[in-house]
């Protein structure tokens, strides 16, 4: 599948018409020392490169997300897109690969289904980065218990889109801080500083100038496809505020989810769950971004093998999102607004009552230790 892709990447040359060339702009306006969030010269820089629409598609990843992009700008678009995609794909084999690894190392091939998750299928068709917060969450949960400073770093990742995690963040936070686990706070702040310091060098107006493009792209005037803009745009679409109410109230949730299950926290199980709830009450997001719901949706398919319950659903759900994607349904429309909240109803059904299993289990097994 990846050598085909590729090859189909190589004849056709389409890096002008994937959202890749958003991010091939912003590192080749780095590289000569322009602004990489002006509209007009990022239109002229992406015209060059085969783009034929009239309006530019700009990064709109905080700065701390240049480092990504920085790269690009000593390739060509062709060569760029190319190596994108191999990046792209190389992040996704190491994510199911651990994710596998996360549950057990089960002798069936149930984790191939990963390939053919339709947000991770959208992201290779378009070249967009929610592969890299994908492996960015995965390394989380490998790491968090051995290697806490590993599992901070990459948590940089997500930062690169910190409206998705705003939930999972928090929570993070909570934990470390009350479990005391410093390592994972300090690769947080080391990450977050040199990529940061990584900014600063290669533009130090890069934060004045996402702010002038926040301002003027009218980004929140578009619609995407989440719970929380279909609520401002039912309600009164000029109210903004409206967008972030959900995630304000999932943050209370979380937080109470959190304290209810404190003293057996799992990040593979309550973790999991906090991630699609997270994903779902985000002011602004879009299939391509459902793609770090790979370790919850693989997680559910694992279960439900073990405890008996129908794949049915799941084969359901994931068949329709993928025929979507492959029929080239355009993924900021409404009939994508059903996939995240199908995707935590699958969960909710295939892990009904295993973490009360697995929690009364270790309870079980430490009492007969004592």
């Amino acid at each position: 599948m990846g050598a085909g892709i590729l090859i189909m990447i190589a004849q056709q040359n389409d890096a002008g018409r994937r959202d890749f060339i958003a991010y091939w702009s912003a590192g080749q306006h780095l590289r000569h020392g322009q602004d990489p969030y002006d509209r007009a010269s990022i239109l002229r820089t992406e015209i060059a490169a085969g783009f034929n629409q009239d309006r530019p598609l700009i990064m709109r990843n905080p700065p701390v997300a240049l480092f990504l992009a920085a790269p690009l700008g000593y390739v060509s678009a062709t060569l760029g897109n190319i190596l994108w995609m191999v990046g792209l794909l190389i992040c996704l084999v190491v994510s199911i690969r651990m994710i596998w690894a996360l549950n057990g190392k089960p002798e069936s091939r149930t984790h191939l289904l990963g390939y053919c998750f339709a947000p991770v299928m959208a992201c290779l068709m378009a070249g967009q980065l929610g592969l890299l917060l994908l492996l960015g969450v995965v390394l989380f949960l490998t790491y968090v218990k051995t290697r806490p400073f590993v599992a901070g770093a990459a948590l940089l990742l997500c930062v690169v889109k910190p409206h998705l995690f705003l939930l999972f963040l928090l929570v993070v936070l909570v934990w470390a801080l009350l479990t005391r686990s410093w390592r994972l706070l300090c690769g947080m702040g080391v990450a977050l500083a040199a990529s940061c310091a990584f900014t600063t060098i290669v533009d130090v107006h890069a934060w004045q100038q996402y702010q002038t493009m926040v301002r003027t792209a009218g980004i929140l005037n578009e619609f995407a496809p989440s719970p929380s803009d279909l609520l401002r745009w039912l309600v009164d679409r000029d109210a903004h505020w409206l967008q972030f109410l959900p995630a304000c109230v999932g943050c209370l949730w979380a937080l109470g989810y959190f304290r209810k299950h404190r003293e057996h926290w799992d990040w593979m199980d309550h973790g999991l769950l906090l991630l699609i709830v997270s994903v779902l009450c985000s002011p602004y997001s879009l299939l391509t971004d459902e793609a770090v719901l790979l370790p919850a949706m693989l997680t559910a398919v694992y279960r439900a093998e073990n405890t008996g319950r129908s794949l049915i659903p799941f084969g359901v759900i994931a068949g329709i999102a993928l025929f979507e994607v492959m029929g080239n349904v355009g993924i900021s429309t409404v009939f994508y607004l059903w996939t995240v909240p199908a995707w935590l109803g699958w969960y909710l059904y295939a892990t009904r009552g295993g973490v009360r299993q697995r929690s009364s289990d270790a309870q079980e097994a430490t009492a007969k230790i004592v």
